[in-house]
């Protein structure tokens, strides 16, 4: 089959505004939890789209591990390509694509690092292998091969032994504080229901329009 005649119809009961909690981030969690429920894999993967020195866009797949009435939150090297990006402009965008049960959530917004303690007691719940793995990478720096990392790790191993892996200062998580989050299911003909939340400007609640499909 050809890409251009490949298509899914999406025959899903559709969204109304009735639907939907004014608060995005309970309306999020709800869906999250159907996603969890249906057996969707990784339900909590988000593509993150950041934007270099030279304004060109990026994009990667990370895991969501708080998503509270701060924003989502994820972890990385803050060496890593996208911090940097992140430091220099400290915006992005990020999408939930849930595609078996034919919805999609689009998030836009500022970008800030969180406390040092929330970084510190989300690395002590790491499995073991995944703190070393932290110590080990120069993450988005080239290297010139795989054993260059399997050293790395015996190093590391060595270097803790049997001791608590600590958080090295140049990992820890980063908040997508939403100014916009959309929603979107699938329907019949292309015909999706879309629902776009903002923020008001004199208060913290969301304001919540129907968009065109």
């Amino acid at each position: 089959m050809s890409l251009r005649d490949r298509r899914v119809q999406y025959e899903t009961a559709g969204l109304e505004r009735t639907d939907l909690d004014v608060d995005p981030i309970a309306q999020w969690n709800i869906w999250y939890e159907g996603a969890a429920s249906a057996g969707v894999a990784e339900p909590n993967a988000m593509t993150v789209s950041t934007i270099d020195k030279n304004f060109a866009p990026d994009s990667r797949v990370v895991l969501v591990r708080v998503v509270d009435k701060n924003g989502f939150v994820f972890y990385t090297n803050y060496d890593s390509a996208k911090s940097l990006q992140l430091i220099t402009n400290p915006v992005a965008s990020a999408v939930f694509a849930w595609l078996d049960l034919h919805r999609q959530v689009r998030i836009r917004g500022t970008v800030q690092r969180v406390s040092e303690q929330q970084s510190d007691d989300y690395f002590a719940s790491r499995p073991r292998e995944s703190q070393i793995g932290a110590w080990a990478s120069p993450q988005s720096q080239v290297i010139p091969d795989r054993d260059f990392i399997e050293a790395r790790l015996i190093e590391v191993r060595e270097k803790f032994n049997d001791k608590p892996v600590t958080r090295p200062d140049t990992w820890g998580g980063w908040c997508i504080v939403p100014t916009a989050i959309e929603f979107w299911q699938g329907r019949p003909s292309r015909l999706h229901d879309r629902f776009l939340y903002t923020r008001k400007d004199h208060d913290s609640s969301w304001s919540i329009k129907r968009l065109a499909p």
